[in-house]
């Protein structure tokens, strides 16, 4: 062999030395990225349900601070029984259902303690002045195109016709488009979804699958084409307020007693902050009221007897005071004229006196 080839047979073999070293490190690199990946797979479940957590978290405090805090009324319904004739007991519960949509108030609860007030007859077959004056403020809430609907023929609804409407922004005129109307439920098509009376000249069509003479919140979006090519959808009452910022209208609770309008809320975080007004509340001027930051604030307003005489009548709060029952006690009226403030009277002066300090607490949120 001449030195030519020894020189080439050795640089070959020396090659494959080479070639064979370097494919030992690329199996070991292998086997650590292998090992390396596979711990990855090992720890990617467990990153993966921490950001899910961390994203669900960050989502459900987003939507907590979407939605609004609620402001509710409570109010007692033996200021009915104080009203001397069917027309002028009308008038009262008008003048309830105008300050509640002037003021935006959510929801307002009506409280009973009449002795048959747990069948909600005050005999004879007649209605309690709290199941009336539920009744009248449901009426004038909805709007004016769905009450035919929605209410039947009663003896109580003989006055409504002299009431100012509430005009409120969901009382849609015929002529007005709105993204979102309050419609009531028709005959329903399984292949196709539910018609909607909306208050226009056609009825619309929603995708979902519902119940005839049902209460629904459409939303109608810009597309003005009122044929069934044109599909809309039913969304929760809350989402025109959470979406235009909007007043809605309220809701209206009926109770037996002043405990049942504490105990039974309809939110699930409850009332986290609840108002009593009276003449011996306390007094502080309205531009010095500091609320504490609330979701769901409660306001309560006494009957004839005030607020004190409730709490005496409601076997559930024996022995509890006013101050054991309220979160503060304010009188929003001091140095009074005359001797009684009438309970319509005292919801215009404590919500235009609760204006201030509500705002200044939704602004801590």
């Amino acid at each position: 062999m001449n030195r030519v080839h020894s020189e080439a047979a050795a640089a070959a073999k020396e090659q494959r030395k080479n070639d064979k070293r370097e494919k030992r490190k690329k199996h070991k690199d292998a086997k650590e990225d292998d090992c390396g990946a596979s711990m990855a797979e090992e720890e990617a479940p467990k990153e993966k349900k921490q950001k899910q957590k961390q994203r669900k978290d960050k989502d459900e405090r987003e939507e907590k601070k979407k939605l609004k805090p609620t402001v509710s009324i409570a109010v007692a319904g033996s200021i009915i029984d104080n009203a001397q004739s069917l027309e002028l007991a009308t008038l009262l519960a008008g003048q309830i259902a105008r300050a509640a949509t002037v003021f935006r108030i959510d929801e307002v609860v009506v409280f009973d303690s009449t002795p048959a007030a747990e069948n909600g007859s005050a005999g004879d077959g007649e209605e309690s002045g709290a199941r009336f004056l539920v009744r009248i403020l449901e009426y004038l809430e909805t709007p004016q195109y769905l009450r035919r609907r929605l209410f039947p023929m009663h003896k109580n609804l003989k006055f409504v016709g002299l009431l100012p409407p509430l005009d409120a922004p969901h009382h849609v005129r015929k002529h007005e488009w709105s993204e979102f109307r309050e419609g009531v439920t028709l005959e329903s098509d399984p292949s196709k979804g539910t018609l909607v009376d909306v208050g226009l000249s056609k009825n619309v069509l929603v995708e979902q699958k519902l119940e005839p003479g049902k209460r629904v919140t459409v939303a109608m979006g810009t597309n003005r084409d009122l044929t069934t090519a044109c599909i809309r959808k039913v969304v929760p009452p809350s989402t025109p307020r959470e979406q235009m910022g909007s007043y809605w209208g309220y809701k209206v609770r009926y109770t037996s007693n002043l405990s049942g309008v504490l105990k039974n809320s309809p939110f699930k975080e409850e009332y986290d902050h609840i108002i009593g007004t009276s003449e011996h509340g306390q007094i502080v001027n309205s531009s010095e009221l500091t609320l504490p930051t609330f979701r769901h604030l409660l306001i309560a307003f006494g009957g004839l007897a005030g607020l004190e005489e409730s709490i005496e009548e409601d076997t559930n709060l024996k022995g509890k005071r006013a101050d054991d029952v309220f979160t503060s006690y304010f009188n929003t009226c001091p140095n009074q004229g005359s001797r009684t403030i009438r309970t319509e009277e005292a919801l215009l002066i404590s919500l235009q006196y609760f204006q201030d300090p509500i705002r200044r607490a939704e602004q801590k949120l």
